[in-house]
C-alpha cells in the first residue's frame, strides 16, 4: 500500500506538471488567436519575440541562475541559509544588466527586430527582462523547494493572464503596439507578485542569512555550464528554421513550421519529466539517484515509443483539418521527426539525472552532439529534399543527443568518466572530472 501511495504521488506530481504546461499552451494559442484575428500577423510576429527575448537576455545576464537555483535549493547545499538572498541578488543584478543591455542593443539592432515599434516602446519592452528574470527564478526556487504546485502555478499564470490583462486593458480606451506592451508587462508584474508571495508565505526567507559572494560565484559557474546546453539546445531546435529558410521559399519553411511544431507536442511530457527529476534527484544523491534512472530508463523510453504511434497516424488526419489542404504536405516531415523522438522519454530522465547530480556540462555535451548532427545533415539533405531532408536531419540530431545522454550515463556510473574522449570531455571536463 505504502508503495502504491509513492507511486501515486510521483505521478501525480508529473501529471500535474504536464497539466500546467498544457493550459500554458492553450493559453498562448488563445492570446495569439486573438491577436491574429484584432491585429494581424504583425502584432503576432511581435508578442512572439516578447515572450522569448526578454527572458533570453535576462537569464543570460543573471548567468543561467534559474537553471542553477534547484540544485543548490534540493542539493547538498539545501540548508545553505545564505541562498534566500543571494539568489535575489543575483536575480536584481541580472535583471538590471539585462535590462541595461536591452537599452543599448535597442538603439543598434531595435528597429531590425521590431520595426513596428517606436524606439520608446522597444526601450519599455526591456523591463521585461527584469520582469521575466524575476519570474524564472521564483519558479525554480519553488521547483527546488519541493513546491512543485508552485511552480506549475506560475508556468500556467504568466502565460494565461496576458489575455485577461489585454483585454481589460482594451476596454479601458489603449490599443497598438503600446496596449500589447503593457498588457505583457502587467501579466508579468502580477505573476511575479503571485510567485515571491507564495515563497514569501512559505518560509523561504525564514532565518536567511545575508548573501555570500563565494556562493554568487558557485551558483554563477554551474548556471553557465547550463546555460551552454540551453543554449545549444535552442539553435537545434531552431537552426533548422534558419538553414531552410535559406536555402528555399517562404512556403517550404511555412509547411515545415508546421510539421515540426506538431511532431514537439512529444516533447511536453519530456521537458516536464526532466523538471520533476531534476530537484528529485538533488535531494536523493548521485548513488540513489542512479539506482533510479537504472530503473525508469527502459520506462520512459517505451512510454515515449508508444506516445509517438498515435501522433504518427493522427498527422494524417490533425494537420490537414487543422491547418487545411495546403499543409497536406506537412504530415510526412512530421511523420519523419516523430521517428526521432521515438526514445524522447529516456533524454528528460537523463537530463534531470546530470543536472540533479551537478553535471550540467553533460548535458551541453550532449546538446553539442545534436547541433553538429542538425547543422551537417541540413546542409546536406536540405538543398535536395526541401522540408523533408530538414526533418530527416531533425530526427537524426534528436537520436543522437539522446543516444549520447545514455552513452554518458553509462560511462559515469560504471565509474569511468575520465576515460571519456575528446572533444566529449573538453566541452564537459569540469563536470566528469570531478
Amino acid at each position: 500500500m505504502h508503495r502504491i501511495r509513492r507511486a501515486r504521488d510521483r505521478y501525480g506530481v508529473l501529471l500535474g506538471n504536464v497539466a500546467a504546461r498544457v493550459a500554458a499552451l492553450l493559453s498562448l494559442a488563445a492570446a495569439t488567436l486573438l491577436l491574429a484575428r484584432s491585429e494581424g500577423p504583425a502584432m503576432v510576429g511581435v508578442y512572439a519575440l516578447l515572450r522569448v527575448l526578454p527572458a533570453l537576455v535576462g537569464v543570460l545576464a543573471a548567468a543561467g541562475l534559474p537553471t542553477a537555483v534547484p540544485y543548490f535549493l534540493a542539493g547538498p547545499r539545501s540548508q545553505d541559509r545564505r541562498l534566500p538572498y543571494t539568489i535575489c541578488l543575483i536575480a536584481a543584478g541580472g535583471g538590471a544588466l539585462g535590462t541595461a543591455v536591452w537599452a543599448v542593443g535597442s538603439s543598434v539592432a531595435g528597429t531590425a527586430l521590431f520595426p513596428q515599434l517606436s524606439q520608446p516602446l522597444v526601450l519599455a519592452a526591456g523591463v521585461m527582462v527584469a520582469t521575466q528574470v524575476s519570474i524564472v527564478t521564483a519558479k525554480s526556487c519553488s521547483q527546488g523547494g519541493g513546491d512543485m504546485a508552485g511552480a506549475n502555478r506560475v508556468i500556467f499564470t504568466e502565460q494565461f493572464l496576458f489575455l485577461p490583462v489585454y483585454c481589460v486593458l482594451w476596454s479601458a480606451g489603449l490599443g497598438g503596439y503600446g496596449l500589447l506592451i503593457a498588457a505583457a508587462l502587467a501579466a508579468d508584474v502580477a505573476t511575479l507578485l503571485l510567485a515571491w508571495g507564495r515563497l514569501l508565505r512559505r518560509g523561504f526567507f525564514a532565518l536567511a542569512a545575508p548573501p555570500s559572494a563565494a556562493l554568487a560565484r558557485d551558483l554563477a559557474t554551474y548556471g553557465l555550464r547550463a546555460q551552454v546546453g540551453s543554449l545549444m539546445s535552442m539553435l537545434n531546435l531552431r537552426l533548422d528554421f534558419v538553414i531552410l529558410g535559406l536555402m528555399t521559399t517562404p512556403t517550404v519553411l511555412g509547411v515545415y513550421a508546421v510539421a515540426s511544431k506538431y511532431a514537439e507536442l512529444i516533447k511536453v511530457p519530456t521537458v516536464a519529466l526532466a523538471y520533476v527529476l531534476y530537484p528529485k534527484y538533488a535531494r536523493d544523491g548521485r548513488t540513489r539517484a542512479t539506482e533510479t534512472v537504472r530503473r525508469t530508463l527502459p520506462k520512459a523510453g517505451l512510454a515515449s515509443f508508444c506516445a509517438v504511434i498515435p501522433l504518427w497516424f493522427a498527422s494524417v488526419v490533425v494537420i490537414p483539418v487543422l491547418y487545411g489542404s495546403d499543409f497536406t504536405d506537412a504530415v510526412l516531415p512530421a511523420q519523419i521527426i516523430l521517428v526521432g523522438f521515438a526514445l524522447e522519454g529516456m533524454s528528460g530522465v537523463l537530463t534531470g539525472y546530470f543536472y540533479g547530480i551537478g553535471r550540467p556540462g553533460v548535458n551541453s555535451a550532449a546538446t553539442a552532439v545534436g547541433l553538429l548532427t542538425t547543422v551537417v545533415l541540413d546542409l546536406i539533405l536540405i538543398p535536395r529534399f526541401h522540408e523533408t531532408g530538414a526533418a530527416a536531419a531533425s530526427a537524426c540530431a534528436y537520436s543522437a543527443t539522446t543516444l549520447s545522454l545514455i552513452w554518458f550515463f553509462l560511462w559515469l556510473s560504471r565509474g569511468r568518466a575520465s576515460a571519456l574522449p575528446w572533444p566529449h570531455r573538453a566541452l564537459a571536463d569540469k563536470d566528469i572530472a570531478r
